[in-house]
């Protein structure tokens, strides 16, 4: 078994995994290094709601078989109003859908390496050459990908991405059965992704339940330590307990039951990354720091991180000298900025805005959405600045000065 590659990839998850797709359909030698055992895989990782639109299922040809359930709309809920919005999609079994990018890269030639903790660069000249992981086993490449999520060993040693880790991100989820997904004085959640805006359930965050069909639903918390939930968290509550309030309370859950043995937990930070690239190395998925937690649907935004890291290793490989210099992979981060994450600051600022308003914010908010010409609706979503202040009220002001004065501080 050769330990010398032209790509080396840290993490299994889309971002990876799409990687190691493109790269080895391409006639790359690539290897691919993942924590968890082969047997286990995926367990710990498997933390995403894995909900996505026709969009990512065409251009990744996701195939049927890794979908639990088509969804017909999109909800947005407060604590008292909602708005639908036509927008079919998919829930994934994000198992299913992992082990399929594994089989998709390996049947091209990918190799993969279960059980493998990457824990650190190998450095010479000051360049990332390779890997060492479990320890004390070595692998080299051309190339070096850190997917490997909020970790992000390689990332942190050789200072790419910023990551300082200010505002976390902390995500629970499990899967019920015996869920009431029409109850009265609620919005119809029969083959719909609900996101709701409630600071009494995620404060300064979200909550969602994804129609898995029939009777049950993925259901989760989301939390992030920033301004809304330091001013709206309840005392000595954790996410787990967040979730068991909601469950409590909500009607839909009145003889619902948790589908033992599923469970996803995860974290990320909400941060603008710097540069995401350096001489022999780029960062992807979750290791570049979340965009657009509620809007950014990070199933696409990780596997379009991984294409363009593809297709910028791919164009650094070809050169007839193979140049992988920090300034050929640096078209990395133009990529990135331009079709995975366009306009990312006011997008990121918009979604920071939105968490600090009121739940009596979020009620009017749902009726303004009624209100909302769709194509301006897509536009604010897009990160327009126009957009985003038309649909602002006079009291939002207040929310939208003091966001802009912790930005500049900041």
């Amino acid at each position: 078994m050769t330990d010398i590659y032209d790509v080396i990839i840290a993490g299994a998850g889309p971002a990876g995994g799409q990687a190691a797709r493109d790269l080895a359909s391409r006639g790359y030698d690539v290897c691919v290094l993942e924590t968890e055992s082969e047997d286990e895989f995926p367990s710990r990782s498997n933390k995403s709601t894995a909900g996505t639109f026709p969009s990512t299922m065409a251009s990744f040809n996701i195939p049927d078989e890794v979908v639990m359930n088509f969804t017909d709309d999109v909800v947005l809920e407060s604590p008292n109003n909602y708005f639908r919005r036509h927008q079919p999609g998919a829930v994934l079994q994000f198992a299913d859908f992992k082990n399929w990018l594994v089989d998709e890269a390996r049947a091209d030639g990918a190799e993969y390496r279960f059980g493998a903790r990457v824990s650190k660069p190998i450095m010479e000249g000051g360049e990332i050459v390779g890997v060492r992981y479990n320890g004390d086993e070595e692998i080299r490449g051309d190339i070096i990908i850190d997917a490997t999520g909020p970790a992000a060993p390689l990332a942190k040693a050789l200072d790419v991405c910023n990551l300082e880790r200010e505002k976390q991100a902390i995500g629970i989820e499990f899967e019920y059965e015996g869920m009431d997904m029409n109850p009265d004085g609620h919005a119809d959640l029969t083959d719909t992704m609900m996101l709701r805006l409630d600071h009494d359930i995620a404060p300064g965050g979200y909550s969602w339940i994804f129609h898995t069909g029939e009777d049950t639903a993925k259901v989760g918390v989301c939390y992030i330590q920033n301004e809304g939930h330091r001013r709206n968290a309840q005392s000595g509550f954790t996410i787990d307990d967040y979730l068991q309030y909601w469950v409590d309370t909500d009607p839909r859950f009145e003889n619902a039951k948790r589908i033992e043995g599923v469970q996803h937990r995860g974290s990320a930070h909400i941060q603008l990354p710097d540069r995401m690239s350096t001489d022999n190395f780029m960062a992807i998925g979750d290791t570049v720091p979340t965009v657009d937690p509620l809007w950014g649907e990070g199933i696409d935004k990780c596997m379009r991180s991984g294409r363009m890291a593809a297709a910028t290793a791919d164009r650094a490989l070809t050169n007839s000298e193979r140049d992988t210099s920090a300034s050929e992979l640096a078209i990395y981060d133009k990529l990135w900025h331009d079709r995975v994450a366009p306009k990312v600051k006011n997008r990121l600022f918009m979604t920071e805005m939105l968490y600090r308003a009121s739940n009596e914010r979020y009620d009017a908010l749902m009726e303004d959405l009624h209100r909302t010409p769709e194509d301006r609706l897509n536009a604010a979503n897009g990160g327009s600045p126009l957009a985003m202040l038309r649909m602002l009220k006079f009291e939002d002001f207040s929310i939208l000065l003091s966001t802009a004065k912790d930005w500049f501080a900041n």
